[in-house]
């Protein structure tokens, strides 16, 4: 679990009396902020389980049984299929902090709820990089996007992705622990050292060696890296359509800019207060409980962004509430027409210029017509 994993390595959180300078917390404070974001967060939890559970759910069945395999569909398919399975396993989470972080699920569930959300969280954003770059090729390419981009190609480098995504989280599953306390309360937690003992310095050493590097891979290959490749593949796209005059792009190109967009949103502040819990600020007392509100708040916003994606998919670029779900999907998922008119104006332009006679084709272009 994103939170989990954060909230989990502030021990300062466990005393009863939090003082620094003139500040002081009493265990009355902290435990009415405690209760507050153990609320916010299993409604939520509920919230992006419910909706997440039958949007993505939706989206599997309509993209598999009701429409015909296009590029497009193999892309919105496999984001389905990675926010379902983490919203599958949310009610475990919601389970958990019911229970006051007491996790009775044993060890296993707990290395797959974690392995799970980060799979789900590299699986999504290496897909909309995929994306990005597959859009780049269809404006950048055209004629070759028609003839070699086919929906058997898309499925062979979604399983790539794949396995790229698990290859980064599973180090969850070796991490991934559970330890009991006196009061026999089960926790599940990152054992970054796989040691029970976290007195020794050398334990405590690589405890933070680990946890940091698991820290910065996340934020390089699950958000800077890729979201770098989205930018410059987009912005390749905007350029060569102002180039070419065609100012309005098709609605599935609204939806993966909003997709996108939504994706940076939701991911973002967690990243930065995944990056701002290993600094050396998180030594004073007051950072520490901007961390203890602010990465509850961060990784619930992440929850969310896995079941925006349906919602996006029906409402973005509507012209009309009174179409059917199963039509808003077909326009979403279908292949647009921007493709089509860039290769057809290509080859029209390569067949006028073969049938030119060939004194004409010699005249510049750039002379003004008489």
């Amino acid at each position: 679990m994103l939170r989990v994993e954060n909230v989990s390595s502030l021990p300062f959180l466990s005393n009863t009396t939090l003082s620094h300078g003139n500040t002081t917390w009493h265990t009355d404070d902290y435990r009415a902020l405690q209760r507050i974001m153990h609320i916010l967060s299993m409604v939520v939890y509920a919230v992006a389980c419910l909706l997440g559970v039958s949007g993505n759910g939706l989206v599997i069945w309509i993209a598999t049984c009701r429409m015909k395999r296009t590029v497009n569909a193999v892309w919105f398919l496999n984001l389905a299929v990675a926010d379902f399975i983490f919203t599958f396993f949310l009610p475990l989470s919601i389970a958990y902090t019911a229970l006051g972080f007491h996790w009775p699920f044993g060890k296993l569930l707990c290395k797959l709820n974690s392995t799970v959300a980060f799979l789900n969280m590299f699986a999504s954003v290496f897909l909309l990089t995929v994306i990005s770059m597959d859009r780049c090729a269809s404006v950048v390419y055209p004629v070759w996007s028609r003839n070699y981009r086919t929906p058997k190609l898309a499925c062979g480098i979604a399983l790539v992705t794949w396995i790229a995504a698990f290859v980064l989280s599973a180090p969850y599953l070796v991490f991934r622990d559970t330890a009991t306390n006196s009061r026999h309360v089960i926790s599940c937690y990152n054992n970054f050292a796989l040691s029970g003992d976290y007195s020794a310095e050398e334990t405590r050493r690589i405890w933070k060696i680990r946890q940091r590097a698991m820290i910065v891979t996340r934020f390089l290959f699950g958000f800077l890296i890729p979201f770098s490749v989205i930018l410059v593949c987009y912005t390749a796209v905007v350029f060569r359509m102002k180039k070419r005059r065609l100012t309005k792009s098709g609605r599935p190109f609204r939806i993966i800019f909003a997709v996108t967009g939504s994706f940076f949103l939701c991911y973002f502040p967690y990243h930065v207060f995944s990056l701002l819990e290993m600094s050396k600020m998180s030594s004073s007392h007051e950072f520490k409980v901007a961390l203890y509100v602010g990465i509850p708040l961060a990784s619930s916003l992440a929850f969310f962004n896995s079941c925006i994606n349906p919602i996006l998919y029906v409402f973005v670029g509507q012209k009309t509430f009174r179409q059917s779900i199963l039509l808003a999907f077909e326009g979403a998922f279908g292949e647009d027409s921007l493709l089509s008119t860039l290769s057809s104006k290509r080859k029209s332009r390569s067949v006028s210029q073969a049938e030119m006679p060939t004194g004409l084709q010699l005249v510049p272009n750039h002379l003004p017509e008489p």
